[in-house]
Order: structure tokens, then C-alpha cells, then sequence
């Protein structure tokens, strides 16, 4: 993706120099698998996983904060990322001012390495990159994007790191609309295989959401992008993940969609640009 020598955002808090260093306590790893397959490209932490980030942040870890200069790659990425969350400032103020939905509020971005404290309680980097709607921020461990390629067979790319971006600001987004605390209204008030079609269509569309802003700025992208984005989705859908971990799959539990349906409805995005068309929740729900 075409990124050096364009704005940056000035959103972003880089806390890779600062990070909490944990011992990983007896036990821990089971919990940190649990929120691995929960959490990834897990969009809200807010209601639904905040008490189990809690628990893996202060059961699995005893903190020691070092600090040390960033490395000149590390730089490099820093640079990047606030270039991509700075797109996606760019994008979503065009398209809420397009369709009438008032000014977009910009989201931060945390940068962190191995644990974080956040609004929704803490984390370690098993959660993967998440959203945290205390606060509006979202959290980033980059070493994520590695066992994204090493663990899920993902091709990796520098665009496969923005479209979980792009994932992640869709729940902003979702934040600002009221759709996030809708879904939570609706999640308290049926089952729990209900409860999970409603995460299911949340997050698809934050998908659709990632599609969208990929299509407001084809004019940075570059040849196999979109192939990178793909490879992304469908490693980390639901029926993927499953498969992989237990050899099963159980279509009531998932909380995220399949790889099929991920990748479709980014695409959708993609090709469509038009924010009216993604309505997951009519598609999937009804």
C-alpha cells in the first residue's frame, strides 16, 4: 500500500517503549487460547469480553514496565500505522458528512507490546487488536500480524495489517452510530445462539466497514492488496478457526462469521463504497 510521505495521524499513543513485561503464571496459556479464538479481529471488548480481559491481564501476568528506545523498524511501523489510522480519519469524515450522520469523531490508536491497561480492563497481546468503546481507542499489538501468518496461515502484507485497522475503526464507527449498543441491548434480552448471530452480523459488518474505506482509497493501493485482505479474512473466520483447533465445526458458536461470509462482506464494501449497503444485520438476522 502507497503510505510514505502522506499525512500521519496525530491519534496514535506508541507505548512499544514502555511495555509491561509479564511472567506468564501456571494455567494462563489455556485462558490466553480461549481469548485468542474469542477475540480475534474481536472488535468490542466493551460489555461482552471486558471481564475476561480483566481476568487474563491480572491472572496471568505480573507487571514490570521497561522502557527502551524503539528500534528503527519499529519507527518505521509506528509511521505506518498513523499514516493508516490518519486514511481512515480522511475516509469516515467524508463518509458521515456524505450521508448526513454528523461529524466523525476520530478514535485513538494505542500501540503496545505484550499487555496494555485499558478502559475495558486490561489485556495482554493473546487478545489480539481489539476495541475498547471506554475511551474510543483502539489497541494494537503488532507481533499479532506475524502469528497471523505463523499460527493461521494468513499471507501477511502491509495491507492485511490495515484492514484489521480498518476492522477495528468499523467498530468505532459502530460505537458512534448507536448500532454496538443496540446489539447489546438485543444480546441481553435473547439466547445465547441468538446472541451469537448478532455478533456475528456486528462484526461482519465492521468487515463491510474495512471494504468501504479500501474502496475510498484505491488510489494508494497496490497490486495483491486485496488478495492480502483476503488471505486475512479467511484465515480468522470462525469455521477456519474452529477447524484448525478441534478438528469440528459448531456453526451456533460463532461469533464472528465464516471466512466466506468475511471475506464476502468486504468485498461488498469494496465494490460497492455506498455505506447503505451494509446492513448485515437484515441480511443475516431476518
Amino acid at each position: 500500500m502507497k503510505w510514505q510521505g502522506r499525512r500521519q495521524s496525530g491519534n496514535v499513543e506508541d507505548r512499544r517503549g514502555m511495555s509491561g513485561k509479564g511472567k506468564l503464571a501456571a494455567g494462563g496459556g489455556l485462558v490466553a487460547v480461549v481469548v485468542i479464538l474469542l477475540q480475534l479481529f474481536g472488535g468490542e471488548t466493551g460489555q461482552q469480553l471486558a471481564p475476561l480481559i480483566e481476568q487474563v491481564g491480572n491472572s496471568q501476568t505480573t507487571q514490570q514496565v521497561e522502557q527502551r528506545a524503539l528500534t528503527a523498524e519499529e519507527q518505521k511501523m509506528g509511521d505506518f500505522m498513523a499514516t493508516i489510522l490518519a486514511y481512515t480519519e480522511d475516509t469516515w469524515s467524508q463518509v458521515f458528512r456524505e450521508n448526513n450522520l454528523g461529524t466523525y469523531q476520530e478514535p485513538k490508536m494505542v500501540l503496545f507490546t505484550d499487555a496494555v491497561s485499558t478502559g475495558c480492563g486490561n489485556a495482554t497481546s493473546a487478545s489480539g487488536p481489539f476495541y475498547c468503546p471506554a475511551g474510543q481507542k483502539v489497541y494494537m499489538d503488532l507481533a499479532f500480524f506475524e502469528e497471523l501468518k505463523t499460527r493461521f496461515g494468513a499471507k501477511g502484507g502491509d495491507f492485511a495489517i490495515a484492514y484489521v485497522t480498518a476492522h477495528e475503526v468499523g467498530h468505532h464507527v459502530q460505537t458512534l452510530l448507536g448500532t454496538s449498543s443496540k446489539v447489546r441491548q438485543l444480546q441481553a434480552q435473547t439466547s445465547k445462539t441468538e446472541a451469537n448471530k448478532l455478533s456475528v452480523a456486528q462484526e461482519l459488518q465492521a468487515d463491510f466497514y474495512a471494504g468501504l474505506w479500501a474502496h475510498y482509497n484505491k488510489e494508494y493501493l497496490e497490486a495483491g492488496d486485496i488478495e492480502e485482505a483476503m488471505s486475512a479474512a479467511n484465515a480468522v473466520g470462525d469455521d477456519a478457526i474452529q477447524k484448525r483447533t478441534s478438528g469440528s465445526v459448531n456453526s451456533d458458536s460463532f461469533t464472528h462469521g465464516t471466512s466466506r461470509q468475511r471475506m464476502q462482506w468486504f468485498m461488498k464494501g469494496y465494490e460497492t463504497g455506498d455505506i447503505r449497503n451494509g446492513d448485515t444485520f437484515s441480511a443475516l438476522i431476518n
